[in-house]
């Protein structure tokens, strides 16, 4: 038995590089864009809780590129520092911007949920671009991103932002999402093959067919979810309308958290649905990528297990290289973001049972 079963770990990490290689050969670029195409028009779509610390910062790319952007609305929901005052100068400096203040939330929806859907009822675009306020946005990058949904006829477009990493605590946890996500996933399969497992989305940045927004909803169908991003992929599959995931864009930046606490606690919000809302999944996964070695050294099998820690650490260097994160801290921290991902389920496991999740101040 413990044959058969370090043969399916030596198969899973052989797998899992499959993959990853897969997404560093076949990576999908967003395409060029001259000053002299036409573009549909796109409204620029922002939720904001508390982001005084970032709202400026975003609002301040986007005023000083050159990106046809037709309007940017920002919703202020219920933010109790100086976010709304930021935005209100900003809007003096540019009369695309503009600010609406958020309703009171109802009890059967959740937070930025809700904010996302009073924006979509202001937008009157061709195209809907929903962007965190903690991301950074270069030149070009939003034109290029209505020009790939074009050319590929999506209905929507999801981003996994570059990520920034400062602090050891970021390092220790922000990298779980890319190389789950980079080895379990092929990303050109999401938007060529129909099936909805198929299927993965950012939040941070998500981009519509006002269209096919209005028609389905999103936001309203996936109000009360943890991880509406990943929910509204499939459920747009299902619908049978096409989907695409890039990373790796260097033009889109963010810095996710600036904690280990603040990590542990976004992660344990949403990791459960990295692996298809499956909490066995999750465990086995963990289990596997973190301890096959010992069933394997159980087994004396000293050649195999060269096999799996060769597997396991390209893996990680094709994930980093796709992702443009730092080669060098995805070896040398393997362990500690592994124990990471363990802490991430555990308190999963422990805010689902106690129903005490938060974000942003609130229950969700």
């Amino acid at each position: 038995m413990i044959h058969l079963i370090g043969n399916l770990i030596l198969a899973f990490a052989l797998l899992q590089l499959f993959v990853a290689l897969m997404n560093f050969l076949f990576k999908e670029r967003l395409p060029l864009t001259n000053a002299s195409e036409e573009l549909p028009s796109l409204s620029l779509l922002i939720p904001a809780r508390n982001e005084e610390e970032n709202i400026g910062h975003l609002l301040g790319d986007l005023i000083n590129i050159s990106d046809r952007i037709k309007e940017v609305i920002v919703c202020d929901d219920k933010s109790t520092d100086n976010t709304a005052s930021i935005v209100k100068e900003f809007a003096q400096r540019d009369v695309r911007i503009r600010l609406i203040a958020g309703n009171d939330l109802p009890d059967d929806w959740n937070g930025k949920s809700y904010a996302c859907y009073q924006l979509a009822l202001e937008a009157d675009s061709d195209y809907l671009l929903f962007l965190d306020a903690d991301v950074r946005v270069g030149e070009g990058v939003i034109n290029r991103s209505v020009k790939y949904m074009d050319r590929y006829r999506c209905s929507m477009l999801s981003v996994f932002p570059t990520q920034e990493m400062h602090s050891l605590g970021e390092k220790i946890t922000v990298p779980n999402m890319q190389i789950i996500l980079l080895s379990l996933l092929p990303l050109p399969l999401v938007r060529l093959a129909w099936f909805p497992s198929l299927s993965a989305a950012n939040g941070q940045f998500m981009m519509f067919r006002r269209d096919t927004y209005k028609e389905l909803d999103p936001h309203r169908k996936f109000r009360k979810s943890r991880a509406e991003d990943i929910e509204i992929s499939r459920y747009m599959k299902r619908k049978h309308k096409r989907v695409s995931c890039i990373t790796g864009v260097k033009g889109i930046r963010c810095r996710m958290y600036h904690s280990m606490r603040d990590a542990v606690e976004g992660f344990s919000k949403n990791v459960i649905y990295f692996f298809g809302n499956s909490l066995s999944g999750a465990i086995i996964y963990w289990l596997v990528t973190t301890l096959g070695f010992v069933v394997l050294l159980a087994d004396g099998r000293i050649e195999a297990l060269l096999i799996w820690l060769a597997a396991t650490l390209l893996t990680r260097i094709f994930v980093s290289i796709t992702t443009v994160m730092r080669v060098l801290d995805n070896l040398l921290l393997f362990v500690p973001q592994q124990l990471m991902l363990g802490k991430f389920i555990v308190r999963s496991i422990l805010n689902s049972r106690n129903k005490t999740f938060r974000w942003k101040g609130r229950s969700i």
